[in-house]
């Protein structure tokens, strides 16, 4: 194929005298043009290079650029930050010009130093100093214009967190390297070193706001030991509140001590009690047991000498409305002695099957950590079925009863929490009961709220459905009838759940109000209540 400019030089100009003019003229005009093409292509590799060159020579403004991307929270509030500061150092022995260095620092630091000072800095044997830390913008320019030898600017860049105690234990905090240590920080940190775009979580800073006030005043009014407070969008998985109480403060540590940076909703395990009704429950209901069990008095259970091995029994207030209650009168009322009852009831090796279908027999490896492992009984006897079925002899961490429960009352569907905002795509799930006898459960749930022990956790305009729950603790294996934990579970709206609360608190003290009495109907469901009062209208608004 004949190509224009070079079959043209290499076959040269062959004709009639007639024609070589004409072919002249072309050979000019192709020379013309292959010179503009060479004048393009080097202006083009000229640039190209200068421009490389000026991105390898920018690295000292690379250092005023924020390397770690922001934490915001789902409503675009900043959980953390990279501010970028600098500090003034200075190397005497680099100084060429002591006067000129004397009188700027004395200028932009007056109440730091004098001229004297700095002389007296300037003449000592000191290789390296730092004149003032985390400087403000004018102070570092007035440095960087002045361009003296031997004072200079070191860059630095600071992680902020706006929030300081209310996110502690959410967002956590980096080391000295700048690399994340706790909390998101750590577990999304290879995202927030190689990414601009801010990592959005699931949390909402009002809601935590209302969680943290009210349950760091229930820990004054109750003498509580700690406090915890959790809630998840019964559909999606979102955590939209995680409060651990004690906390600290992420932008000095050496504030707190290091034992309150556990957080004890994934870290912590307790034994949670009449919570564990509900498992009992939906455990009768899929065995089909429907008869009443005899509660008027405490339930002996023997061995198989037919001595008595334990006396199942309730507290000294309760009164049954009547000897004989049914499954679902158990759960609303209660009842320890039903309840032992009907896990001894249970076919063999129901418990353990159902413990694991809901994932209360393992540590839970979540999106945003592992929790602590559960303490479960070593064998699966009469007495251990017995106590189990309400709370005693299990441990777990109040993330593992916050998911059991869910589990429980939206449908029958375990779903995996996110820390991160979900607008969209998959939800990691899986069924773990019937649509039908998660709707009983609703059912037994509302009336718990409106009927008995979870009376204060109920808001005007809204249906709320809960559990209580009122563990003694153990102190060197052995029961403290005087240290209790209290909790309450609760879901909202009943009829289509949406939300699920926990709040726990750790050994409250009786007050005045509630007689001396530290069950959780006298403390966890009146912080509940307040915490539900104050959020409603910002999550259904």
């Amino acid at each position: 194929m004949f190509e224009v400019g070079r079959d043209v030089s290499k076959q040269g100009f062959i004709g009639t005298d007639a024609n070589s003019v004409g072919r002249a003229r072309i050979k000019i005009v192709y020379v013309f043009f292959l010179c503009l093409f060479v004048v393009f292509a080097g202006r083009t590799l000229q640039l190209a290079l200068h421009g490389t060159d000026r991105v390898r020579l920018s690295g000292g403004a690379d250092s005023w650029q924020v390397n770690r991307a922001d934490i915001i929270d789902r409503n675009g509030d900043i959980l953390a930050k990279n501010v970028m500061s600098g500090h003034i150092t200075l190397r005497p022995h680099q100084v060429k010009d002591k006067q000129a260095v004397a009188e700027l620092i004395h200028e932009i630091l007056p109440y730091e130093y004098s001229v004297n000072q700095v002389m007296k800095l300037l003449d000592s044997s000191r290789r390296f100093i730092y004149i003032k830390k985390y400087v403000s913008d004018s102070q570092r320019k007035a440095v960087e214009a002045a361009k003296l030898a031997g004072l200079e600017i070191e860059a630095n860049q600071a992680r902020k967190y706006p929030k300081r105690r209310l996110f502690s234990h959410i967002v956590g905090f980096v080391g000295n390297d700048g690399r994340g240590l706790e909390g998101a920080e750590r577990i999304y940190d290879d995202y927030l070193r190689d990414n601009k775009e801010p990592l959005q979580l699931s949390l909402d800073s009002r809601i935590q706001s209302v969680f943290y006030e009210q349950l760091t005043a229930a820990m004054q009014r109750y003498q509580a030991k700690n406090a915890m407070g959790l809630l998840m969008n019964s559909s999606t998985g979102e955590m939209i509140a995680m409060v651990s109480l004690p906390d600290f403060d992420p932008e000095n540590l050496s504030l707190d001590p290091m034992s309150n940076r556990l957080f004890k909703p994934m870290r912590g395990t307790y034994e949670m009690g009449s919570i564990f009704k509900v498992f009992n429950t939906a455990m009768a209901m899929e065995n089909g047991i429907h008869k009443e069990y005899y509660v008027k008095e405490a339930y002996k259970i023997r061995d198989k000498f037919g001595r008595v091995a334990a006396k199942i029994g309730d507290v000294a207030s309760f009164r049954p409305p009547r000897p004989n209650l049914t499954v679902e009168e158990i759960m609303l009322h209660s009842c320890n002695a039903g309840s032992a009852q009907i896990a001894l009831d249970l076919p063999e090796g129901t418990q353990p099957e159902f413990f694991h279908r809901v994932h209360l027999d393992e540590p839970l490896k979540l999106e945003f950590g592992e929790t602590e492992r559960t303490l479960m009984p070593r064998k699966w006897g009469p007495v251990e079925r017995a106590t189990v079925s309400f709370g005693h002899g299990i441990s777990v961490t109040p993330m593992h009863l916050l998911l059991g429960v869910n589990s429980m009352i939206n449908g029958g569907f375990y779903i995996y929490p996110t820390l991160q905002k979900r607008n969209f795509g998959p939800l990691r799930a899986q069924r773990v009961l019937s649509d039908e006898i998660s709707a009983r459960l609703r059912g037994i749930m509302l009336r718990i709220a409106e009927e008995t022990s979870a009376k204060q956790a109920r808001i005007a305009g809204i249906q709320i459905g809960g559990k209580t729950a009122t563990a003694e603790k153990r102190v060197n294996g052995k029961i403290d009838k005087f240290k209790n934990l209290t909790a309450f579970v609760g879901i909202f709206p009943v009829n289509a759940p949406q939300y699920t609360i926990l709040v726990v608190l750790d050994e409250p003290k009786g007050t005045k109000e509630s007689f001396g009495l530290r069950t959780a109907a006298w403390n966890a469901v009146p912080t509940a209540g307040k915490i539900l009062d104050s959020i409603l209208p910002l999550l259904f608004e």
